[in-house]
């Protein structure tokens, strides 16, 4: 059985923290976290958490409860928890290498990741905008689509990390339908829903308000999903944000697609933070994520949450099961 690929993210924070909860689970495939040996065993000592790590050597069976298995990725500088330190930037880009390379080259099945800290990578002099697009560069595909999910709600954007006064420029015709293209595909294909219902966003308030607060949808927006609705394909036109995200709505709704990162994700964190996840779809393999960031302050006290990382795993090995 190939494994289940995991980051342990930044060392600081409280990626390996999480991490070491995995050792709870008894999964039908090896689960692999990539991190430092060493740093993982001193963090079980500080938490006071009885794990055995063992060094992953190919091996096809599960482990044991209370077993985990580590691919060892050195650190490049000793850690302490909550206290960030460039030097290891390296350390947490060397785990997205292997898992991508991992996943690309059928070594494993996907991967899951723990959270990184993007300042500390972008001050140690590596370009980095995060997850997502590390990923897409490395498959060397044109496009990939965030999306979060909870167990009843699923937000895709159509952007994702841009300063907002770049969001209504990076809004074309081509953008809309490369994003569209690749949410139907994934929730046919992936989510196995046989005719998907999205609700869209409008990028103005309002929804533009027939032009008066801005003229995309008229202009780009609504053509562009008029153009999918002819198909056949159950999609909205582009509706105000502030009431499509109510009950009413949303129980007719599959997935719901926002034009930018704030417009979608904090509704959809108020409703399952901790239970959330995050999806890259169109990658040519699994990747999914926790929904929160490094909690440096709770790195090694004991009070970190491994409740989204888990419901990650989860959706991976259902995903790779299908």
């Amino acid at each position: 059985m190939r494994p289940l690929y995991i980051t342990s993210g930044e060392p600081a924070g409280i990626g390996p923290d999480i991490c070491l909860s995995l050792a709870e689970r008894v999964d039908e495939r090896p689960i692999v976290v990539l991190g430092d040996q060493q740093l993982l065993a001193q963090r079980a000592q500080q938490l006071e958490v009885d794990v055995e790590l063992i060094a992953y050597h190919g091996q096809t069976e599960s482990c044991e409860t209370g077993q985990l298995y580590i691919e060892h990725v050195p650190l490049n500088a000793p850690v302490m928890s909550g206290e960030l330190n460039s030097k290891n930037a390296a350390y947490v880009i060397e785990q997205l290498r292997r898992s991508a390379e991992y996943a690309m080259t059928g070594k494993g099945v996907g991967v899951a990741t723990a959270p990184v800290q993007k300042s500390v990578i972008n001050d140690a002099g590596i370009r980095f905008s995060g997850h997502t697009e590390f990923y897409q560069e490395f498959s060397e595909v044109d496009r990939v689509v965030m999306m979060l999910a909870t167990k009843t709600l699923r937000v895709a954007l159509a952007t994702t990390h841009l300063p907002l006064r770049a969001v209504a420029d990076a809004i074309t015709a081509d953008r809309l339908h490369q994003v569209i293209d690749i949410l139907l595909h994934d929730l046919t294909s992936k989510f196995k829903i046989e005719q998907p219902r999205i609700l869209v966003c409008g990028l103005n308030p309002h929804a533009g308000e027939d032009g008066y607060l801005g003229r995309e949808e008229i202009e780009i927006i609504n053509p562009v999903l008029e153009s999918y609705r002819q198909k056949g394909i159950n999609m909205s036109l582009s509706l105000p944000a502030d009431t499509l995200f109510t009950p009413e709505h949303l129980k007719e709704a599959d997935a719901v697609l926002a034009m930018y990162h704030d417009q979608g994700l904090p509704v959809l964190k108020s409703q399952g933070f901790g239970e959330a996840i995050n999806i890259t779809l169109g990658l040519p393999f699994i990747r999914t994520s926790v929904d929160h960031g490094t909690a440096l302050s709770l790195a090694g006290t004991g009070l970190a949450k491994s409740s989204s990382l888990h419901v990650a795993v989860d959706l991976a090995l259902d995903l790779a099961r299908q």
